[in-house]
Parts: structure tokens; C-alpha cells; sequence
């Protein structure tokens, strides 16, 4: 029996994650049909859900932004985030993972893993984040829970246990077998809920089966559950269901229900599994932080001192929405709180329950509880909000860097300083754009994730400012890198203007460096970061830093160069890095070694070094042979089979490079990986080629040699 005389038991902080089209939103939809928060189905293809209520999500038919949403079921309040599926919205998903317990991955009973499900997946990993899976679509021609099954098993190497077994198949599928309580569940044409009976003789024996397969495999993986299979060679309901939240809480195991939402088939048993066995506040460790420098931790507790986090700002024009997490202790209406990251207090005017773009109005939230509040002003993404009392800063999530960006301007010059304050509010709501000005042309550049991004962000301008905006075409972010460098190039910075002089000189050596670490043993004392998720780098003790795609290490021996002046040099290195010489793109995938130098007794200074540091590797560079590199992308193309050799063509004509090739539910499905410059227009392309059957996705997979006469000017 679990203990519940702490409320903070019975909360569920879950988010549903998936492919495009997997059927995220309408799971979502259903289970706020069935849990009474909502009183009418709404669908995705009418415009009428939730959490799809942004005019450009209905018009699309896809999820655009992170919607939060609450409702209660069996005694357990679920605060709930459908997540965008499109590759070009991954940020939203980042920031949505970071504040989550749990999670429910949906997949398509006939696609299976979908490269953005499988991207998405990654980012739970990385979080940490226990997960259920629900093989949506089990009604759909060619839906087969195995092979879906299998496909989690081969693409996402989690262990499967499947506590289902699917009653019919395809039009004809009617329910589910529950395989722990070994019971028949039936939802009856029309029926709201499902009627519970016992399994049906044809399927007896195959339950039967499969039951003893999922206690085999909990078995292997639990001890409690090895015990007690060994001295009576089967499993209680109760041990299996122990077993099982206890293997999901813990990453080792995840399990897969079946179902239909469409239908409205599947999503009781689906919240009965979020409550049996995904994490609540107190199941997961306390939230860490930072004060001064000092980690400190704050337990899940609404005694403890308050601290939260920030993971969305939404600037309507009635307020600023600010979403929180609130991790410990207690917020309520009129308190003064401390926003860590920019060092001052604010006030909390308002608290509210979130159902999408409907609030209800509370008078405090405790530990545990996402909610928004209205307010607090000068908070971003990512921000600590805490006690004054006991400041606290929590790591932010991590923040993509953009691949794509176009020049955007007002058509009416009297528009100007509408659009900047426009392009200032979206940047404030979605930290993965960036604003900024061409310094060679005076252009406004607006930089994202991806094409469908920068079109939904210009198409929001036009609605909610009501500004008629001109847009570029879109470019792709290039990156340079050292292909062969150089040994022993010698800088020497040296200024006398009268007063105390400078004098610098160093001695560089830069090589091609590959951002895998069992390729660089010698940095095993070192710790760095390159994913995004984390900035900076910390000093090990043979010198050496990483970061962002460069490594930095001194070799310098008898005190040459004092440590000081080393992290001078390194600094200057790193602002030698933001411009290459090809076409002032930023520059990766190097390591730079300080070999020697020389220092004056009253000449040298940090400043002098850090000088020394960025115009000695702004040569350096000039001096080795440079690559230009490009922004690559794993493009899947799903197409009738007869469609499959014009897309071929089409993808080779695009210096596309085919990876393989399947077929799913009578369709063709290529994969291939494309440079991303060479995808704008392809969605429009793809559908004049297949009669508009086509349809494609795409997730980043890095850089690659672009080929000559490729570089353009930095934008």
C-alpha cells in the first residue's frame, strides 16, 4: 500500500512526447474527456482541442507550443504538457523535459519509431525523465503492436514490457487484455467506458503466454520480484505492479500499453499506468542548485524554503504569463520573491491553475505544482525564482542553437520600431530565436530552429502586431573548421602609447579536433561541455578546457607564461573563434596548445595576453587550411511505392546521400541525409511530385564539408 497522507503523492508532473501526427494532442484531448475536465471531445482535424488553441495551431493542425493542462483522476491531480512533435519546435520539448517527473511517449501503431519520436526520446534520456509508452492507432490498416514493439526495442534499446494484449485488430480492434490483473477490458461501440470481464477463451492461451514472458523479464530485473517468482514460479498482480513502477521509476524497464484514443479506446487503462507507476514529486531526487558558488539542494517539501523554475514566459497583451515548477516550499498571491539570474526581487500579482489558455485563479501553489503566475516582470526562460531569504539559482534548460535564419524588414519605414519591439517579445517567449543586425548590410536578421519555425514566428508578427513584414530568403548557419593547422606560429603583441605598455608574446599550435572523448584520452582530467546544455568549462589539472566544438590546453613548462595569463590566452582564443576567415562564420572543432611564450616584468597584463590570445589565433587560422561546413539533416520521406523513384532523383539532385529504404503499411519509406540548404521548398516540391500523398520529416544531425563556392558572408 502506498502511503498518501503526503499530497504531494497523489500529483503527477507528466509530459506527452511524440512524433508529428503520432496522436499526441488527442491523447491528451481524451484524457481530460475522460477524467471530466472537458465535456465534449474536441479533434485536431475540426480546430476544437485544448491545447491546440493558438489560431496558427488550428490552421496547421499540429502542436506549435508546449501546452500545460490539469486535470484529477482516482484521487491523483495530473498536471500535464503536450509537446510539440516537429523537429523545428525541439526546444519547447527541452524546456518542457526539464521540468517533468514522467512522461508518456505515443506511438503509431503502424510507423512504429518516427525520427523525431526517436529524437525526443533522447532528450528524456539525457533528463533523465521515467517514461510509459502508449502504441496509439492500434484501429489503423497494417497496426501491429509487436512490430511496433520491436521497433522500440531495436531504435530506443529501452526493455519493453508489454502489460497489454490487444482484443481484435485493425477496424475490428475492441479493447485490450490487461495482463497483470488478467482481465478483459471492452469499450463497446459508442461506449464512454470500457466493461471489465474476463479474457475471452480465444485469446486465453496467448494471454496466458504473454503474461509469463513479462514476468520473466520483471523477474531478471527485480529482486523482490526474482524472490518471490523463484519460491512460486509465478507473480501476484500486486508484486507485478510493485515490480513494474519500481523498474519504470528506475529507467530499467518501460511499459507499453495499446489503444486507440481516435476512438477513445485505451485511455483509462493509460491513466490508470501514469498513476500506478510513474514518478510523483517525492520520487525523484531534490532539485539542486547554486548559491555563491556552493551547491545546495531543496527537497520536494512545501515547509522548505521556496524555489522554482521558470520554463516559459507567454507575453499576451493583457500580461505576462510566467509557467512554473515550483520545486520546495510555498508560493502565495503578493509575495516577494528573488529571480536569481537577474539579481533582483519581483512580486507575485497573481497564481493560476493552467488548462491551456484557460485559468482558474489559486491563492498559493506548494511544491510540486506547475502553474503560472502573472506579475513578475523581468523573468525569462530558465529563470530561479526563490525565497529572498534563501537565494538559489537552478541549472536553466539547455538552449538549441539556431540553423536557419532570414532577413526580415517592414515594408512601411514608419513600422521600424513596431517590428523591433515585435521580434523583442517573440525572442522573450522562445529563447531558440535570436535577433540580431547584419553588421555589413544593417539587415534584421531573425534566426531558428528551421523553416516551419521562422514562418510560424513571421506569421504571429502579422497576426498579433497586425505589421505587413518583408522576408528574405532563408539561409542555413555555416560553421568553419581547421582542416589541417599549423605548428608553432608565433604571435607577439607589443603597444607603447605613453603610458604602461603592453607585451604579449605566445606560441600556438592548432590541430583538427573531433568532439568524441575515448578520441582524446589525454583530457580525462578535464571536464567540459559541447552539447549546449551547459556553458563554460572548468580548469583540470593538466590545464586544459573544452566547450562548444574547442579545446584549450597548455603545454608550458618552467612558468613562462604565468596560470593567469594561460586563462588570458584562452579567453582570447575564444573570441578569436566567434569569426573565420572563409566567410566570418563561427569556427569549431579545434584544439588549440600554448607551446611557449614570453612575458615583461611591467609590460605583461591579462589584457595583454587575452589580446595576444585572439589576434595570434585570428592568424593562426588565416595561416591553416580551413573547411566550410554546413548544416546536414536525416530527412525521412514516406511516399506511395510508385512515387519512390522520382524521389530518389529529386533527393540525389539535392546532394542527398540515401541511408536505406523500408516499407510500412504499403507505403515506401526512404531516409537520406540532405543538406539543410538544399530543403527550403521541398515540403511544396514533394507534394507536386506524389499528387500531395508525400510527406516527409527531418532532424538535425550536425555539420559536413560543404562544397566549394558553398561560403557566403556570415549573416
Amino acid at each position: 500500500m502506498r502511503n498518501h497522507t503526503n499530497p504531494l503523492t497523489t500529483v503527477r508532473n507528466l509530459g506527452i512526447l511524440a512524433h508529428v501526427d503520432a496522436g499526441k494532442t488527442t491523447v491528451t484531448e481524451r484524457i481530460l474527456y475522460t477524467t471530466g475536465t472537458t465535456y465534449k471531445r474536441g479533434e485536431v482535424h475540426d480546430g476544437t482541442t485544448v491545447t491546440d488553441f493558438d489560431p496558427q495551431e488550428r490552421d496547421r493542425g499540429i502542436t506549435i507550443f508546449a501546452a500545460a493542462v490539469s486535470c484529477s483522476w482516482d484521487g491523483h491531480r495530473i498536471n500535464l504538457i503536450d509537446t510539440p512533435g516537429h523537429v523545428d519546435f525541439a526546444d519547447e520539448v527541452e524546456r518542457s523535459l526539464r521540468v517533468l517527473d514522467g512522461a508518456v511517449a505515443v506511438f503509431d501503431a503502424v510507423a512504429g519509431v518516427e525520427p523525431q519520436s526517436e529524437s525526443v526520446w533522447r532528450q528524456a534520456d539525457r533528463h533523465g525523465v521515467p517514461r510509459i509508452a502508449f502504441v496509439n492507432k492500434m484501429d489503423r490498416a497494417g497496426a501491429d503492436l509487436d512490430t511496433a514493439v520491436a521497433s522500440i526495442r531495436e531504435r530506443l534499446h529501452p526493455v519493453p514490457l508489454v502489460v497489454q494484449l490487444p482484443i481484435g485488430a485493425e477496424d475490428g480492434f475492441t479493447g485490450v487484455v490487461d495482463l497483470v490483473r488478467m482481465r478483459a477490458l471492452v469499450w463497446a461501440d459508442g461506449a464512454e467506458t470500457a466493461e471489465e470481464g474476463p479474457v475471452p477463451d480465444a485469446l486465453r492461451e496467448e494471454a496466458a503466454h504473454r503474461r509469463r514472458l513479462l514476468e520473466e523479464a520483471v523477474a531478471e530485473r527485480h529482486p523482490a520480484a526474482l524472490e518471490e517468482f523463484c519460491d512460486r514460479e509465478t507473480l501476484t498482480a500486486a508484486t507485478l505492479a510493485d515490480a513494474l513502477r519500481d523498474l519504470t521509476r528506475g529507467g530499467d524497464g518501460v511499459v507499453v500499453l495499446c489503444g486507440s484514443a481516435y476512438r477513445n479506446r485505451g485511455v483509462e487503462p493509460l491513466l490508470d499506468a501514469v498513476v500506478a507507476y510513474l514518478p510523483s514529486p517525492l520520487d525523484v531526487p531534490p532539485v539542486r542548485g547554486t548559491h555563491d558558488g556552493t551547491e545546495r539542494e531543496r527537497p520536494a517539501d512545501p515547509a522548505a524554503p521556496m524555489a522554482a523554475l521558470a520554463f516559459k514566459v507567454n507575453a499576451t497583451p493583457t500580461g505576462r504569463l510566467t509557467y512554473l515548477r515550483v520545486y520546495s516550499g510555498t508560493i502565495e498571491k503578493g509575495d516577494t520573491v528573488w529571480d536569481g539570474s537577474t539579481r533582483r526581487t519581483e512580486r507575485i500579482g497573481r497564481i493560476l491553475r493552467v488548462r491551456a489558455d484557460r485559468h482558474d485563479p489559486l491563492e498559493r501553489a506548494i511544491a510540486g505544482d506547475i502553474v503560472a503566475v502573472v506579475g513578475v516582470k523581468s523573468a525569462r526562460a530558465g529563470s530561479t525564482l526563490c525565497a529572498p531569504g534563501a537565494p538559489l539559482v537552478l541549472e536553466p534548460p539547455g538552449v538549441a542553437e539556431p540553423v536557419v535564419h532570414v532577413a526580415v524588414e517592414a515594408r512601411r519605414s514608419t513600422d521600424t520600431d513596431r517590428l523591433a519591439s515585435a521580434l523583442a517579445r517573440l525572442t522573450e517567449e522562445d529563447p531558440s530565436l535570436a535577433v540580431r543586425t547584419d553588421p555589413e548590410t544593417g539587415q534584421t536578421l531573425l534566426s531558428g530552429m528551421g523553416e516551419l519555425h521562422l514562418e510560424v514566428a513571421m506569421e504571429r508578427v502579422r497576426r498579433e502586431h497586425g505589421l505587413e513584414v518583408a522576408v528574405g530568403r532563408p539561409g542555413v548557419a555555416y560553421r568553419e573548421t581547421v582542416g589541417e593547422g599549423v605548428t608553432g606560429f608565433v604571435y607577439r603583441h607589443v603597444k607603447q602609447d605613453g603610458g604602461a605598455g603592453q607585451f604579449a608574446h605566445v606560441v600556438l599550435d592548432v590541430e583538427p579536433w573531433d568532439e568524441d572523448p575515448e578520441e582524446d584520452p589525454e583530457e580525462d582530467a578535464v571536464v567540459g561541455w559541447t552539447d549546449g546544455s551547459k556553458h563554460g568549462s572548468k580548469h583540470g589539472s593538466k590545464g586544459g578546457s573544452k566547450g562548444g566544438g574547442f579545446v584549450f590546453r597548455s603545454a608550458v613548462v618552467g612558468g613562462r607564461v604565468p596560470q593567469e595569463f594561460v586563462r588570458a590566452v584562452e579567453a582570447g582564443c575564444r573570441d578569436a573563434l566567434a569569426e573565420g576567415p572563409l566567410g566570418g562564420h563561427p569556427v569549431t572543432g579545434l584544439r588549440v596548445t600554448l607551446t611557449d611564450g614570453q612575458t615583461h616584468v611591467k609590460d605583461s597584463s591579462d589584457t595583454a595576453f587575452r589580446t595576444a590570445g585572439r589576434f595570434g589565433l585570428r592568424d593562426a587560422l588565416r595561416a591553416s587550411e580551413m573547411v566550410l561546413l554546413e548544416p546536414v539533416v536525416e530527412v525521412t520521406v514516406t511516399v506511395p511505392e510508385d512515387a519512390v523513384g522520382g524521389v530518389l532523383g529529386d533527393l540525389a539532385a539535392r546532394r542527398g546521400r540515401v541511408t536505406g529504404s523500408d516499407t510500412r503499411g504499403g507505403a515506401a519509406v526512404v531516409s537520406a541525409t540532405v543538406p539543410l540548404a538544399e530543403l527550403f521548398g521541398y515540403a511544396t516540391r514533394l507534394r507536386s511530385r506524389t499528387q500531395g500523398r508525400g510527406t516527409f520529416t527531418a532532424r538535425p544531425t550536425g555539420y559536413a564539408p560543404a562544397p566549394a563556392g558553398a561560403a557566403t558572408p556570415a549573416r
